[in-house]
This record gives structure tokens, sequence and C-alpha cells, in this order.
């Protein structure tokens, strides 16, 4: 049986001049108190001879956001890495008794920058690294390269191409939740598109015209000024700029032209990032968590994630 979760410390005072680069200013931060819980109950009338738990972990990445506290409950689970970097806690849940619930929870205290980003130079060499199609990614599709190539004309720098791909995506794509990531190509249709679709795209668009891209999958505080569409569990890319380096952008919620340049080159703080990659191997296709036991003949584990995010502390925006 196997089952996927899916829907999409340091001192953190800052200053005014706060930098993260030449060309990447921190202006402001928010501190949140994050719980994660998950509950798997045996439905059935048997008990799994294997059983186990993987959920990706929130961790430090620079310049987005700091992890100042992590405690996971239970506490008999080992720590993995997978070839993004991203962590994970695994957990052996095999023998779980019929009738029975095992909780898992993740408390985390993190902190996330607001960062805006100078693109007045944009000249330079591109790394060779998070540039090739990939599943979801099919950035050397024929339909997808012709459209990175249409939108590239007559743009002499790397940010005034991504910045004619992200408005394209918003003034194109319509906005329809589908709980699943069908990918770029198929943004491209009558489907409709959610944050994972629009993600693809803009990642999948950059790499076609060799543009290094990453996907990242998260959190989102939803507090008032968030998109009234916008899910808890979130999809962004960011992309690499030659003299600035890797620049954010969320092009779901500045899909629309009042909340355009908001999400370009500007990293909101409500964004709290899990994991980076289209499909993280340890993940098995699944989002934030991934599930397998056996045998399934009188087994049956039913899976709930639930999430709660607090704002405890607000500086400098």
């Amino acid at each position: 049986m196997f089952s996927l979760g899916c829907q999409p410390g340091a001192d953190s005072s800052i200053s005014a001049s706060a930098t993260s680069g030449p060309h990447v200013t921190i202006q402001g931060q928010r501190k949140y108190l994050v719980q994660q819980q998950l509950t798997l109950v045996n439905e059935g009338a048997g008990q799994p001879e294997k059983q186990n738990l993987w959920v990706a972990l929130i961790r430090d990445f620079p310049p987005y956001q700091q992890v100042q506290s992590m405690e996971v409950s239970p506490k008999n689970y080992k720590i993995l890495t997978d070839e993004y970097g991203n962590h994970y806690a695994e957990f052996d849940f095999s023998g779980q008794p019929a009738g029975t619930t095992q909780t898992v929870t993740i408390n985390y205290q993190v902190t996330v920058n607001e960062l805006a980003y100078d693109l007045s130079v944009c000249q330079g060499e591109l790394p060779d690294e998070f540039n090739r199609p990939e599943l979801h990614i099919e950035s050397a599709n024929p339909q997808i390269v012709a459209l990175a190539a249409k939108l590239s004309q007559g743009k002499a720098t790397v940010c005034q191409r991504v910045r004619a791909f992200y408005d394209y995506i918003g003034n194109t794509l319509v906005y329809t939740y589908n709980g699943a990531n069908w990918g770029a190509q198929a943004a491209l249709g009558p489907m409709g598109a959610d944050c994972t679709e629009y993600s693809d795209l803009l990642v999948a668009l950059s790499r076609a015209q060799g543009i290094p891209a990453r996907y990242f999958e998260g959190i989102l505080y939803l507090d008032q000024g968030t998109n009234t569409l916008a899910k808890t569990e979130h999809a962004w890319p960011d992309v690499y700029m030659p003299s600035v380096g890797w620049v954010a952008l969320d092009p779901t919620l500045g899909r629309t032209l009042v909340n355009r340049d908001q999400y370009f080159a500007h990293y909101t703080p409500d964004h709290i990032m899990i994991t980076v990659g289209a499909n993280p191997s340890v993940l098995r296709g699944g989002d934030y968590w991934t599930h397998l036991y056996w045998p399934g003949n009188s087994t049956s584990i039913k899976v709930t994630d639930n999430w709660k995010i607090d704002l405890i502390d607000k500086k400098g925006q």
C-alpha cells in the first residue's frame, strides 16, 4: 500500500541595511511557531508487517529562512537527506495494532526574511545547475521550447526574459485548484492550473532558455495580505539571475495585475520553505510526506496531516 500527502538558531535581529549579498536586501523578518501533526489510524483487522513514514523537515535555507528550534515526537526516528539537500524524519511504525492511532508531532520556531532584489545589473554567466528537464518540468518539450523562444524575443537580459515568462503566466493561465501536479505542458491546455502548474511552467520556460530555476514546496501563513484563494500548502520557484544570484518570485500569488510587482524579485515572508526540487526521491512522487506499509490484505492505514502556523514576531516590514 502506498499513500501520499499532497495539497498544494541564530539571532534574528535585523537592521535596515542588513543584506545577504550586494544585490539582495533583507527588508524585514517574521518569526513563526509552526506545528505539523500527522495521525496514522489502523482501520483494518490486521497489523502491518512493515510500515514507514517519511516527513520532510523545515530547515535552514539562506537567505530565505533560519530554523531556531525543532522538536519531533516520537523521538525514535532517523534523519535522511536527499539529492537536493532536503531533510526528512523517517519513522518505523511496523506492527501497529488494529484499531490504534500513531501520532507524529513536529514543532518549529522559524524566522523568514523579506527579501528585495536589485535587478539593475543582470549580465554575466549562468551556473550549470537546475537547468535540465525532469518530470513535470518539460523544458525540452517542443511546445515549451517554442514558447520560451517567442517570449524571449527582444529581451536583452535574463531578467527581462524571466519577467516575460512571469507576465505571460499571469496573463494566460486560469487558476483552478486541482490538488495534483499535472506539469508544465498541461498548464498550457484548458484544464486549469494551481500553484504547482504555475511554478512548473515558470521553471520549464526558464530552463528551456538555459536559465537555472528551482521548484519549492512549502507552506503559507495566510494573513490578511495573502491572496484569498491561496492554500496553506503551496509551491513557488526561484530563478538564477546573473550578477544577482537566486531571485524569488511567486507566479501564482502574482497572477493578478494588482499583485504582479509584489511577487516578482520580492520574497514575501509569508512563505515557509520545506523542500526544493520538483520530485525529491525520498517522497516517491508525494508532497511533504510519504507512507509505505505491507501487507495490505487485512490492514488499512489512514493518514491525515494538519498544519498550525502562528506569527509570534514581526520586524522591519
